[in-house]
């Protein structure tokens, strides 16, 4: 069995199809990680959760932000900018609609596997794995519940923009919805900033990389994200980064972890946005 990481698929279906035929997956043997923005900014989202969908347990996803705006948008909660490309899966026959997105919706915004931390965008520095994994969960409750609408209408906003244990209700779930799936800046102390998307070396005044402050409990821990495609591929012991901007002219990246010398592949692709510029 092998097990595959792989970055931010953004609806890119042909370069998902390329990059699971070069590494040569098998459905019945490997897994893979998928981390999150599965869908929008490619062509073909619903192509995308179609296919994973039909991969079963080898395909083991975690929920990005650009997944919790078609939830939203298909809820009627947010409504779909011009540069949203999910129009496909929105205007799908409502038997097809309602399966992708009930499934979609069954997805958790962390996962612990093979002594990783998966999550879309970042871990907050006061969070240890157990604490990411429980606060994930709750959101994954309130997602399956028949209240989605009415979280979903609550779970935008930039603030609060740091964490306490004392938060409640919206509040509570908004902080650990944007830690998981839109941090990339930090004070030391945990507090978020939203505005920049700059490389790591760019970050604004009072502000660090969300991996780079000190004293964070998930230090001795490897942490697999994306989200941040001006960050791309980055391997060391505690960090693995795998957007790679696949629909922004870069690449879509598969990491072969549990061995001894994780391996990257990677594959062009063909429907990208604008070469060269990443976001």
């Amino acid at each position: 069995m092998s097990l595959y990481l792989i970055g931010d698929v953004q609806g890119c279906d042909t370069a998902l199809g390329d990059l699971l035929q070069k590494i040569d997956f098998s459905p019945s043997r490997d897994v893979a990680y998928f981390l999150g923005d599965l869908v929008n900014r490619g062509p073909a989202s619903l192509a995308v959760l179609k296919r994973l969908m039909a991969l079963g347990d080898a395909a083991r996803c975690v929920l990005g932000n650009h997944d919790f705006h078609l939830l939203a948008a298909s809820e009627g909660v947010r409504k779909p900018s011009a540069k949203d490309t999910f129009q496909d899966v929105l205007s799908a026959p409502k038997a097809i609609r309602q399966s992708v997105l009930g499934w979609l919706a069954q997805q958790p915004l962390a996962r612990y596997e093979h002594q990783v931390l998966m999550v879309h965008a970042g871990v907050l520095p006061s969070w240890d794995v157990v604490q990411t994994l429980s606060l994930a969960k709750e959101v994954q409750e309130a997602l399956s519940s028949s209240a989605l609408p009415h979280f979903l209408r609550q779970m935008y906003g930039n603030l609060p923009n740091a964490w306490h244990e004392h938060l409640t209700g919206p509040d509570r779930l908004r902080v650990i919805v944007n830690a998981l799936t839109r941090l990339r800046f930090c004070t030391p102390q945990g507090a978020m900033e939203f505005d920049s998307t700059e490389s790591a070396a760019s970050a604004p005044s009072g502000y660090v990389p969300w991996f780079e402050a000190l004293n964070r409990q998930t230090a001795n821990t490897t942490v697999a994200f994306g989200h941040w495609s001006r960050l791309g591929w980055l391997n060391r012991p505690d960090l693995i980064s795998m957007d790679t901007g696949c629909v922004w002219g870069g690449h879509l990246s598969a990491c072969e972890i549990g061995t001894e010398n994780p391996r990257l592949y990677q594959v062009a692709c063909k429907a990208c946005k604008t070469p060269g510029l990443l976001s």
